[in-house]
């Protein structure tokens, strides 16, 4: 099992990079996350990594963080989703905005990634729930509670999703479901 790769970056083609390691060059797939924050050619890199071994060939994936390459596996435990699409989730969103959108159970912010349709996205969300509460703050996962229990309130009371969205943008991160509904309501009733 190959577990970490440290080398020198060779090239970069996205969404494949080679490590020279001891003169050994690794093809490695990753997602845009980590390839977007990846140093200069010949530059020193470090990755984590995950190793497939299928019929057609070998697969290595890198990944700059162990929370992208803990979501990446929770996502290719997940009957029909392959390195593939795991790798377009990863590119579309971090961890913590996958981690989020799972806590909030945003079907339409999974299906805006290329290669999701409305029935994987359903079932991602089903099959990660609770399982990335790990890559989040520790606070997170209650603020995500509060926030979609704040917008399901304001759409109960009539205000489009438009407004509710512009709302919600206005709000702090860690508001509580009370406190975060009076201010939604100031903040509505002032437009």
């Amino acid at each position: 099992m190959i577990s970490r790769l440290t080398g020198t970056l060779l090239e970069k083609n996205p969404p494949q990079v080679v490590v020279d390691v001891h003169g050994v060059g690794y093809e490695l797939d990753v997602p845009m996350s980590t390839f977007y924050n990846l140093p200069a050619n010949g530059e020193q890199i470090s990755l984590l990594t995950h190793f497939v071994v299928r019929e057609d060939g070998h697969f290595l994936y890198g990944f700059a963080s162990e929370g992208e390459r803990f979501a990446f596996r929770q996502l290719l435990k997940i009957s029909g989703v392959g390195a593939r699409l795991a790798l377009s989730v990863l590119s579309g969103l971090s961890v913590n905005d996958l981690a989020q959108v799972v806590a909030r159970q945003e079907v339409g912010r999974l299906t805006k990634v290329p290669g999701i349709g409305t029935k994987t996205a359903e079932r991602l969300l089903l099959e990660l729930k609770g399982k990335l509460a790990d890559a989040l703050p520790a606070n997170a996962v209650p603020a995500a509670a509060a926030h979609n229990d704040i917008l399901n309130a304001l759409l109960a009371l009539g205000y489009n999703d438009r407004e509710a969205g512009a709302a919600m943008k206005q709000l702090a991160a860690d508001v509580t479901t009370s406190d975060g509904i009076r201010q939604a309501l100031k903040l509505l009733s002032r437009v």
